[in-house]
């Protein structure tokens, strides 16, 4: 299963700093980063994740979503 996450971090330099220290959280919540895309023109920013765990997943979006930050997430698997 795969989780695709946007999101439009207003200060980018300092989103991506957090979110590099925010590896380990990541790992321990079952999420691999495959691959990370910033818009050319602004538009924020998109992640593709491997999931091991949905719950531990969900758990983690649920924390990331308390910190006041406008995150999208769509679980997918392959068709």
């Amino acid at each position: 299963m795969n989780m695709l996450l946007h999101m439009n971090p207003s200060d980018y330099d300092r989103w991506k700093a957090g979110f590099d220290a925010d590896y380990e959280d990541r790992m321990n919540a079952g999420l691999t980063l495959l691959q990370l895309w910033r818009g050319v023109d602004g538009g924020g920013v998109t992640a593709l994740f491997d999931v091991n765990d949905r719950a531990k997943a969900e758990g983690w979006l649920d924390r990331e979503r308390a910190t006041g930050g406008g995150i999208e997430a769509r679980f997918l698997v392959t068709a």
